[in-house]
């Protein structure tokens, strides 16, 4: 479910398809982003991913009369927002197939139609892991209608995460079926079920790249004594403590596990460049204090390490379109209040 390090609350403004000047969006320093574009306006919107024509984009947001989030369709000039899931539940990590005519999607709506109740944070922040979270597809026809609803995984226990292989013909995804937070591969239609990672910690927020050789994703894997005590005593309460992480990828069809970033900081929601030599995510690594999120672009031989964005406190689900000519985020910038997130798309420049 959440790849973000933040709560995304119940607040919404209202959402308006309109631009703001560039000027007063960007920071001089960002020299990779033009033409920066903000989407949504006010509220909390997050994990906009693009179409694999970069015509639409799918994203979850929470506004009324939902109390969580939802899952949203727009133009990726922000115009045409329409919801595509059912309204009951929450709901997370919602991804396009290829041809954007179905789409994929975490959800606890056959759980209960009201929000699922938040975890006690008394001590410290905390993700929840809820049991009710399946993965469903369904389509999407010409005029926003709904159909074909289709239950892909009926595990009792986590579920969320996936992403849409670019030939339409494979699913990645985070589940907590075998009692640790790992990465599967599964048929389109919910069958072939693969774990791909099997090392003690949680690995999650997996895409496959635009040329379908590889996946990217992030993960923690605690050390021996009080860290490990810790995951696994807050993994038996469905819950996890998103503190640190680190870059990795690996092939496609789940070998050659490969470490990219090892900073020790939180780094997060990875996604490669359409060259597949490149992969950008975001991180705390600039702050010491580690409140503060911005992007980062490395190579995924670990080199070449470069700052994206600067100047807000929180930047992070990027996705670059697949021709490599857009980038989609989402970031505090331009925000009106503390808990206000917002869908912002650029052209890239290298």
């Amino acid at each position: 479910m959440h790849r973000v390090l933040v709560s995304l609350s119940s607040i919404f403004v209202i959402l308006i398809p309109m631009m703001i000047g560039a000027d007063s969006l960007q920071d001089p320093r960002e020299v990779h982003l033009v033409n920066v574009r903000q989407l949504t306006f006010g509220g909390e919107n997050a994990e906009a991913y693009f179409s694999d024509d970069g015509e639409k984009i799918i994203f979850q947001s929470t506004r009324p009369p939902y109390n969580c989030d939802q899952i949203f369709l727009m133009n990726a000039d922000g115009s045409g927002v329409e919801l595509l899931s059912t309204g009951g539940g929450a709901t997370t990590c919602a991804f396009l197939f290829p041809g954007g005519k179905r789409f994929l999607y975490a959800s606890t709506h056959l759980g209960g139609e009201a929000c699922p109740q938040e975890p006690d944070r008394s001590r410290g922040y905390v993700w929840p892991l809820f049991e009710s979270y399946d993965i469903f597809a369904a389509d999407l026809g010409e005029k926003g209608e709904i159909s074909d609803l289709t239950r892909l995984t009926s595990t009792a226990r986590y579920d969320a995460e996936g992403a849409v292989s670019p030939d339409g013909k494979k699913i990645v995804f985070t589940s907590l079926r075998e009692g640790d937070l790992d990465l599967y591969l599964m048929n389109v239609d919910g069958t072939g079920v693969r774990r791909i990672t099997d090392r003690e910690g949680f690995d999650g927020g997996p895409f496959f790249s635009w040329d379908g050789r590889y996946i990217v994703y992030r993960s923690y894997y605690p050390e021996p004594g009080e860290s490990l005590q810790d995951y696994r005593s807050l993994l038996a309460q469905d819950l996890m403590r998103p503190r640190r992480a680190e870059i990795f990828y690996m092939r496609s069809d789940g070998t050659g596990h490969t470490q990219v970033t090892a900073s020790g900081h939180a780094n997060w929601s990875p996604f490669m460049h359409p060259d597949s030599e490149r992969i950008i995510f975001s991180s705390n690594r600039h702050d010491e204090q580690g409140r503060t999120f911005s992007l980062y672009v490395v190579r995924k031989d670990g080199t070449g390490l470069e700052r994206v964005t600067y100047g807000t406190r929180f930047d992070s689900f990027p996705m670059f379109s697949a021709d490599g000519k857009k980038l989609v985020w989402c970031s505090t910038r331009n925000a009106k209040g503390d808990r206000e997130f917002n869908i912002f798309i650029a052209d890239w420049k290298d």
